[in-house]
């Protein structure tokens, strides 16, 4: 029998990490919050690689920080070593990514959840979300408590209806053999909304004493490390070192006499796979002409014993795993503390969400994560973030947090899903960003800090910081401008040996360094006046400096963009019965239902005939008095 157990402002249904930024940025926005999991040690759970960041994902952190969330000040606390990736390209695909200490991620997590004033841990499934008569939603327990609330965001991962797969055997369950959340998919489906099946997998764990790390290569941590957040100062050094290594033809033999056992070509996996995170089976099929693939051996924690073999996912049989691992030099003789395997789940068709990740036929209802079809850690913290702050601000009566395409990459991964929708796992990259040297990760605080004070998640403290490090920044241009080097022969010789042209006469420190070849670094000599600061400020201007004329031009487009943005669209128009619009514009329109003429024109399926005749139509009609643009 049921039976009522609390009342809530906010429930929170799943603790992994869309989960925990939505909890937490709820609570400290002042609501009342309960976040619900399955099991209390799988709070914050690292299922898949033991690591935050990396190519566009260092970037979210970034923002999700600058915003007031968790992930990066817990990743610099549990890190084991740091990296910056793509050193050797431009900064606008500079990513930071580190290995973190995967059991104390969760523990760390865990109790930040559990000090967090206004905030209830709680461990119980959920079966059944239902919206009541008067407005509020209930959602119920597999013990029958029921819980009413005013908003419900949703934060499954990959727990819902999850299914594991390892060669023929397959069970229910969810990741690292927690129960799955069986019941809750058929009550989604009651509230109308459209569900899909996914796919993901992740690799074996080995125990470190069977592998034999001289056959490996050493892969190092940065000499400097670069913390995550802008809370954190100096962080410690890097504390283990990760190892790279190859398959070769033996493995893929191996694999390709076994692939009819695969789950993934025998038919059983029906739900759609992540298209660049391909298991190890994938990759030797896809990719045939290829010798070998490359993996990388990494540390789970300081605690453990357990490695991680990224680049190895596969759902092959237990058995056909120990041969393949074990074709590997330096895993001759490794021991699969944990097999292998493949998960499939529901997730939700995103395009039923708008830019606050609210369902809109179902105010009140919100989605995040890897049930929104994306996948990835970085990713899901950014959508909690962004759910937990518009049900706390809608709760509250103020205006949503809705940040568009040029704002961030946050931006970006929200437009992407919710206008386009994902035919499979959704993965945040660099090449997704047509802004992507205005959104460095060097420059995320000037880009979200404000938004993330205006909500009230960003503290005084930081605030204080952030205003300094902007008039340090400002003082530095001034000085720079004001600073002018004469043709001394100790300049020139720096000069020259850079490859670039020696100066004849005067020529301002700002000027100067434009020249690609020119650095704050080469100029430390002969710059008698540089201030004692952060060298990150630094590092920041001179990026500005010298891609000035590229990043004016992205600005340029960005102001372009926002003019179409600001054009509204009704939510309730009938594209139908818009005269000359195209089949298949009318089909996608109705479906996403777009908030303006900007996010219709990124629409699948939209073209720029019909992007012009929406223009024509909204001046019609707003000069008709019908549409308030």
């Amino acid at each position: 029998m049921k039976y009522l157990a609390g009342t809530y402002d906010i429930i929170v249904i799943g603790a992994g990490h869309a989960g925990i930024e939505a909890a937490l940025a709820a609570s400290r926005i002042g609501c009342k919050t309960a976040i619900f999991t399955i099991n209390m040690d799988a709070v914050g759970n690292c299922p898949c690689n033991p690591s935050i960041g990396g190519t566009a994902k260092g970037h979210l952190v970034r923002e999700i920080d600058a915003l007031g969330g968790e992930m990066g000040k817990t990743a610099d606390e549990c890190f084991l070593q740091s990296r910056m990736l793509n050193k050797g390209k431009g900064p606008a695909v500079h990513s930071l990514r580190v290995q973190i200490d995967r059991d104390k991620y969760r523990r760390v997590m865990k109790r930040k959840l559990e000090r967090q004033e206004n905030l209830d841990l709680r461990q119980a499934e959920i079966v059944e979300i239902e919206k009541t008569d008067d407005g509020i939603w209930e959602v119920t327990t597999r013990l029958n408590a029921v819980f009413r609330t005013k908003a419900v965001i949703i934060a499954t991962g990959t727990y819902l209806s999850s299914k594991i797969y390892i060669g023929e055997v397959s069970y229910e369950s969810g990741p690292d053999g927690i129960f799955p959340a069986s019941f809750l998919s058929k009550s989604l489906v009651n509230l109308g909304l459209r569900l899909r099946r996914f796919k993901t997998g992740t690799p074996a764990r080995v125990l470190r004493s069977t592998i034999d790390f001289s056959k490996l290569e050493i892969q190092e941590g940065d000499e400097r490390i670069v913390p995550f957040s802008y809370h954190s100062r100096e962080i410690g050094e890097n504390k283990v070192v990760c190892h790279i290594g190859y398959t070769n033809e033996e493995t893929k033999r191996i694999i390709l006499e076994n692939i009819n056992r695969s789950p993934l070509y025998s038919g059983e996996i029906k739900g759609k796979g992540p298209r660049y995170c391909p298991s190890i089976e994938d990759k030797v099929v896809r990719f045939a002409d290829k010798e070998r693939h490359q993996f990388f051996v990494e540390p789970c924690g300081l605690e453990t014993e357990e490695m991680y073999i990224q680049g190895i996912s596969s759902s092959l049989p237990e058995e056909v795993q120990n041969k393949l691992y074990h074709s590997i030099e330096g895993l001759e003789h490794a021991l699969l503390m944990r097999p292998a395997y493949a998960i499939e789940y529901d997730c939700v068709d995103p395009v039923q969400m708008n830019a606050t990740l609210e369902f809109s036929e179902l105010p009140g209802l919100y989605g995040a994560g890897q049930f929104n079809g994306s996948s990835g850690y970085e990713e899901a913290a950014a959508q909690g973030l962004i759910a937990g702050i518009n049900a706390a601000l809608k709760i509250k009566g103020e205006e949503p947090l809705a940040l568009d395409r040029s704002t961030s990459y946050i931006g970006t991964l929200i437009d992407d899903l919710v206008t386009k929708g994902v035919s499979d796992p959704y993965r945040m990259m660099t090449s997704r960003s047509e802004y992507r040297l205005v959104l460095r990760q060097d420059n995320a605080d000037e880009r979200l800090m404000p938004y993330g004070r205006k909500v009230g998640l960003v503290s005084d403290s930081i605030w204080e910081a952030f205003k300094s490090r902007q008039e340090i920044k400002k003082e530095e241009y001034k000085r720079l401008k004001d600073v002018v080097f004469q043709p001394t022969e100790e300049l020139n010789n720096i000069i020259v040996s850079r490859e670039t042209t020696p100066i004849i006469s005067g020529i301002r420190m700002l000027d100067l360094l434009k020249r690609p070849q020119i650095t704050y670094e080469c100029l430390t000599p002969v710059d008698k006046t540089r201030p004692n600061v952060d060298k990150s400020i630094f590092e920041q201007i001179e990026v500005e400096i010298k891609y000035e004329g590229y990043i004016k031009r992205q600005l340029s487009q960005i102001n372009n963009m926002r003019r179409l943005e600001v054009k509204k669209l009704p939510h309730d128009v009938d594209y139908s019965k818009i005269i000359g619009l195209r089949l298949e514009a009318i089909e996608k329109l109705n479906l996403v239902k777009p908030e303006n003429i900007g996010q219709a024109s990124r629409i699948s399926g939209v073209s720029p005939a019909d992007v012009s005749v929406l223009l024509i139509w909204l001046s019609q009609n707003s000069k008709g008095g019908k549409i308030n643009e």
